[in-house]
């Protein structure tokens, strides 16, 4: 799960990480009353998911009041296309109004789960190369970057710190600051179960001190249900509407950019099936995981999720029927499929217990559903079904 990054810079400071005064506005009035509170330049920042804000026309700075009334009036409400949101964009719908910085630097500071070395295992990476472009420095220069791993049965040590510091650079000052900085990051990462915390970039004002001008935070979804506050932070209006439906319907749902719709049970299927639609030509719309036990209910609402994607011209179904009876999915099928008033032409492919009976009562339902025996042949069919 994603949060803003006004969301991530609140856990920041509960956590005593230095960041910018500031507060978050919907409205351009708000925005005016906000700068008023800081007294000073500010800056009016778009609150998307998604990062190369400023390059977009996102990031304003504002010399007054006014300036931040006028930037959030230009700011909201507008599609921000970045490199991350596709063409189509982002609607914004709420600016961070903060105090502007005088930075002398600006450094880059992340933790993620370090799958390469245990998926229980974390990594610090720092650089001296901080700001918008972080990711071209790890493609052309990644000697640019310090890397410390951190098991979290051992937990987080000063001398791992230390390592970071040096390799940025820092004097014995900030280097003590910054320690500080990533002891609690490490804090937040591991009792928040996050799966991402970065702050970039981590800023060295004018003054000599540190200070995270932007964050950007996301949390395993399978440890949401240890953390209501966090739950709480999900934005609906940032996230794919479908996505949002299949959440809701308790199944495992994720838009892709085909037009062969798939429902499928199980993930390892799933990822099958949609290998061979590409090998039969075509190209799978979505992953969508009904699961072992999935009620006509739940493939009710699959069908509706898929029928609500423009995209989708056709829909293959591959179930094994294993616990789940195949005339019991059969029988399923044809209820949610006549309740659902599916218009879509569906491949339906069958294995398991009791299979030559659902196929029979899927081949008489009377219903828009073409019967595959093999895999490949499901997918080759869904393909021809295209037109």
């Amino acid at each position: 799960m994603k949060i803003h990054e006004y969301q991530a810079k609140e856990l920041l400071r509960d956590y005593g990480i230095p960041v910018p005064r500031g507060g978050v506005a919907s409205t351009p009035e708000e925005a005016r009353g906000i700068a008023e509170k800081l007294a000073g330049q500010a800056v009016v920042k778009a609150q998307i998911h998604a990062g190369g804000r400023g390059k977009g026309g996102g990031v304003k700075p504002a010399a007054s009041p006014a300036q931040a009334e006028a930037a959030a009036r230009s700011i909201l409400g507008m599609r921000l296309v970045t490199h991350q949101t596709g063409p189509e964009g982002k609607k914004v719908r709420k600016v961070l109004v903060e105090e502007a910085s005088a930075v002398r630097k600006e450094l880059y500071l992340g933790l993620v789960v370090d799958r390469s070395r245990g998926k229980e295992c974390l990594a610090f990476m720092a650089s001296e190369a901080g700001g918008m472009d972080i990711e071209q420095v790890a493609a052309t220069a990644p000697e640019k970057i310090v890397k410390c791993a951190v098991h979290p049965a051992v937990g987080f040590s000063l001398f791992q710190a230390r390592k970071l510091s040096v390799g940025l650079g820092l004097d014995a000052a900030l280097g003590k600051e910054f320690a500080e900085i990533v002891r609690n990051l490490c804090r937040l990462f591991m009792e928040k179960d996050c799966s991402l915390a970065e702050i970039n970039p981590l800023a060295i004002t004018q003054e000599g001190r540190l200070l995270a001008l932007d964050a950007k935070i996301t949390f395993d979804d399978d440890g949401l249900y240890r953390h209501p506050e966090i739950r709480g932070l999900r934005d609906p209006d940032e996230e794919d509407p479908l996505e949002v439906a299949a959440k809701n319907a308790a199944v495992n749902y994720i838009k892709l950019d085909g037009n062969v719709g798939c429902m499928v049970n199980g993930a390892g299927l799933a990822m099958t099936t949609m290998d061979m639609i590409m090998m039969a030509g075509g190209k799978p719309a979505n992953f969508l995981d009904v699961g072992g036990g999935a009620s006509a209910e739940q493939i009710e609402k699959a069908f509706g999720i898929l029928a609500a994607d423009p995209n989708v011209k056709c829909i293959l179904i591959n179930i094994f029927g294993g616990v789940l009876r195949c005339d019991r999915v059969s029988a399923g099928l044809i209820q949610a499929a006549g309740n659902s008033e599916m218009t879509l032409p569906m491949v339906v492919r069958l294995q398991g217990t009791n299979v030559e009976e659902g196929q029979r009562m899927l081949q008489e339902s009377g219903l828009r559903f073409t019967v595959a025996e093999g895999l490949y042949e499901a997918a080759q069919k869904a393909v021809a079904l295209l037109g």
